[in-house]
């Protein structure tokens, strides 16, 4: 296939997927909503996924840690993929299956955010993490290829991303990790001057967001 063929095809698949997006956008502004309240009250997010899964979850801490569009106070997100000589140590010492789980149960707090990101939803490292948070209180939220698939069953909440291929699927992600940073932003942007985490409040001023997927 032509690298031209490549990218029409892949272009009318990310369509395929923006749309399904478009409309879980009330997912995404719920799920941006809730970080704003909770990580600024205390709470954390961990995240997790395999391969360019990982990848996509280290963006979403990244963005919290850092910022996305307004100065802020940095909130607390932990990338457990990015956890090089504890994913080793685990997956020597217990298997690759506990090698997300395990740290859910070191880090998780109730009222914390476990976002688990896979194509497939099948990957039994990501299910296990997402057992194991159940287990202690940390609520499951999940960003998933097509479905029916076992993760989306085993969440709270799930983004599922109606597109053919896994380079679409993960292109789809990082859109909707996007968003609902801009989601967050907006939130903490709109509370009083001086309230925790507002952007008034990190010394610079507000700048208004607005968050719209288009196919």
């Amino acid at each position: 296939m032509s690298a031209r063929a490549w990218i029409e095809t892949h272009d009318a698949e990310l369509g395929a997927g923006l749309r399904s997006l478009r409309g879980q956008a009330g997912t995404v502004e719920r799920w941006g909503a809730t970080l704003a309240r909770r990580l600024t009250d205390g709470a954390r997010l961990l995240a997790a996924g395999n391969g360019g899964s990982a990848a996509e979850a280290q963006h979403l801490t990244s963005e919290l840690v850092g910022r996305f569009l307004h100065e802020r106070r940095p909130l607390s997100a932990l990338c457990l993929c990015s956890e090089s000589s504890s994913v080793t140590a685990i997956v020597n010492d217990y298997g690759i299956d506990e090698m997300f789980a395990r740290q859910v149960e070191a880090h998780g707090r109730p009222g914390d955010v476990l976002v688990l990101l896979s194509t497939s939803g099948r990957s039994a490292n990501v299910l296990r993490a997402a057992e194991r948070a159940r287990e202690v209180g940390v609520e499951v939220w999940s960003m998933t290829g097509p479905g029916p698939n076992p993760l989306a069953a085993a969440s709270d909440d799930v983004l599922v991303v109606d597109a053919p291929t896994t380079a679409a699927v993960q292109a789809v992600h990082l859109v909707a990790v996007h968003a609902v940073c801009a989601v967050l932003d907006e939130h903490l942007a709109l509370r009083p001057a001086g309230s925790p985490g507002s952007a008034r409040a990190a010394g610079r001023p507000a700048v208004a967001a607005a968050v719209e997927v288009r196919a």
